[in-house]
């Protein structure tokens, strides 16, 4: 792990050394709190809960994870240090983990910074702070799934556009194909099982018992074999890379 851990390293102090940590964190603080506020009803509803909150972070991964992940491996592709950075003694997991592990950091920073939400909703009632918990440390797994599939997106091409176009319609697709509009699309198209299959890759779905502070082993195990997935995909691809 001492490879993973210096990259890892490299590319923390990479995203704070440059504006774009900043302006990602603060875009996603502040879409949270208009979502909130704004389409949430949040102080409209008058119940002392996140679920206002934690709704709208599918949809908020969906556009912004794929803004940060993008430059994970197109950069290094356009500029030509994928060969500098496998001239060191480091394997190509160690460098795809390093990499996800460090924008990940990123992530869990950008929502530990939305605690006024906590504060805010503490304030005016008595929540259950389990339930905020088990939302939190759901939202952030959420995040490391559209993360994966970001960081595999960034290894298909030297294009940071291409690599934000890929990752976004991919986690869109992981997101809406579970809404009863796209279910209502395809049962008439497909055959039902096939439909119900294929709802059950729902991002939003399997985060949802999460928002309401159900631990739920099969969403656990869902999220992490899909993180499991599309890192060794991201690890396939860069193989490639390095051959082309």
């Amino acid at each position: 792990m001492g490879p993973a851990w210096q990259i890892f390293r490299r590319e923390l102090a990479g995203y704070f050394a440059t504006p774009l940590a900043l302006v990602f964190i603060t875009i996603f603080v502040a879409c949270a709190g208009v979502f909130t506020f704004r389409a949430g009803d949040f102080l409209e509803r008058g119940i002392a809960d996140l679920r206002p909150f934690f709704a709208f972070h599918p949809w908020l991964y969906t556009a912004l994870v794929p803004a940060l992940a993008m430059r994970l491996w197109a950069e290094e592709r356009r500029l030509g240090t994928v060969e500098l950075l496998f001239s060191l003694p480091v394997t190509v997991g160690q460098a795809v983990l390093g990499k996800f592990l460090a924008a990940w950091c990123v992530l869990a920073f950008a929502l530990a910074l939305t605690f006024p939400m906590w504060l805010t909703v503490s304030y005016l009632g008595s929540p259950d702070q389990g339930v905020i918990a088990v939302g939190y440390a759901g939202s952030l797994l959420l995040a490391g799934a559209y993360l994966a599939i970001g960081s595999a997106a960034s290894a298909l091409s030297k294009s940071q556009v291409m690599a934000y176009l890929v990752g976004t319609g991919a986690g869109f697709a992981f997101t809406a194909m579970g809404s009863p509009l796209v279910r209502t699309l395809l049962v008439d198209r497909l055959p039902p099982p096939l439909v119900e299959a294929m709802a059950a890759f729902s991002f939003a779905d399997r985060f949802d018992p999460a928002v309401r502070g159900i631990v739920d082993p099969r969403d656990l195990i869902f999220f992490g074999s899909t993180i499991a997935l599309f890192l060794f995909l991201n690890m396939v691809l860069v193989d490639l890379g390095k051959a082309a």
